[in-house]
């Protein structure tokens, strides 16, 4: 081993998928990027030739997990849906698959996460031994940065057909990421509201009870009873048609999002709780003020670089977009905060951490 590179496949299957556009699609991609770069070690194509394998994905109510005679490291980025079950209903199947995900968690060599935060929300609910997960953070891609006056910014804005003056949101729209509440403090404020991401946009489709699969959701259907997920869609939707000052843009490419970040008045994080939160620091890396939700993960991400809101007051979330929107000496201050934190991160940190884990995971 000493002689030769350490041979890691690495499964890069959800850059196949529609996770390719998510977190997961950027995680498996910016860190196969940097890891390639290492000297020492080499990915390979062939999942027999290698000497650690490494699953960048991890779901807990289908079977991504398969276990093999060969050191395994897998990656889990939060577990979301086990804190919000009314929300994120997996079914009869989704139960089972749980059960069989959480046995073979037992038998790989080590869990990576993205926060301390995800570290003790898996160990509480995955029943696994904490000295067996280590946190890696994530990191804005390199095109995320403050851009220079130019062309760009009358192009990106007839593009995209942005107001003058907008908040910006950045993800999906599940239960947790806030969003009624911060349509609702967007109009207290006066505020436009732009939101980037696929799922906002497919909304009223997804709505669509016959859509559904599985032998719970087809009763429903029979019954004409919503899913509680749909429950949380529908009343989401029914803002969107309300409020004429919220824009959904779908899915923007990293090379476009980073002008609108650097076009946007502030950036909002308005969770009920995340994982890490990454366009918090996509943001600071555009010099784009930020408020977030004052959430563990939130909170140990930003630090003090963002200013902190009560998620579940949305008149409180009104007032602070406001006081950001029109306050230059606490915008100033933030923009520069903002770009001084998020230097703190980078993807080849990143990797070198995950390259100790693998070399920590082979010497046991």
């Amino acid at each position: 081993m000493k002689n030769s590179k350490l041979k890691v496949f690495f499964d890069s299957g959800s850059l196949r998928s529609g996770h390719a556009v998510r977190g997961i699609g950027s995680y498996t991609r910016n860190l196969a990027t940097e890891v390639r770069k290492s000297k020492d070690v080499e990915l390979v194509e062939d999942i027999n030739e290698s000497d650690i394998v490494h699953y960048p994905y991890f779901d807990l109510f289908f079977n991504t997990l398969k276990l093999m005679n060969k050191p395994i490291v897998v990656t889990i980025y939060d577990v979301i849906p086990l804190l919000y079950l009314k929300y994120y209903q997996p079914g009869i199947r989704g139960r089972l698959n749980f059960k069989r995900q959480k046995e073979k968690l037992k038998k790989v060599d080590a869990i990576i996460t993205i926060s301390e935060t995800s570290k003790k929300d898996i160990v509480r609910f995955l029943d696994v031994d904490s000295s067996k997960v280590f946190v890696t953070y994530l990191a804005p891609a390199k095109q995320f940065r403050k851009l220079e006056i130019g062309n760009w910014k009358l192009e990106i804005q007839k593009r995209y057909g942005l107001p003058e003056r907008f908040v910006l949101y950045v993800g999906d729209v599940n239960y947790n990421k806030n969003i009624p509440n911060l349509i609702k403090a967007c109009e207290r404020a006066k505020l436009n509201l732009v939101i980037v991401g696929k799922q906002a946009i497919k909304i009223e489709q997804n709505l669509v009870l016959r859509n559904l699969s599985g032998p719970r959701d087809w009763m429903r259907y029979v019954l004409n009873q919503p899913h509680p997920e749909h429950t949380h869609f529908a009343r989401l939707a029914k803002y969107f048609a309300q409020n004429k000052k919220v824009k959904r843009l779908g899915f923007v490419p990293d090379e476009e999002l980073v002008g609108i970040y650097n076009l946007a008045t502030l950036y909002c994080q308005p969770s009920f709780y995340e994982g890490f939160g990454l366009p918090v620091l996509e943001a600071m890396s555009c010099g784009c003020p930020v408020v977030c939700a004052k959430t563990q993960s939130l909170v140990e991400i930003a630090e003090k670089s963002a200013v902190f809101v009560n998620s579940k007051d949305f008149g409180e979330m009104a007032l602070t977009l406001s006081r950001v929107a029109v306050d230059k000496k606490l915008r100033s201050q933030l923009i520069t905060s903002g770009l001084t934190h998020v230097d703190k991160f980078s993807w080849d940190k990143t990797a070198k951490k995950t390259i100790e884990i693998y070399h920590e995971v082979l010497s046991k």
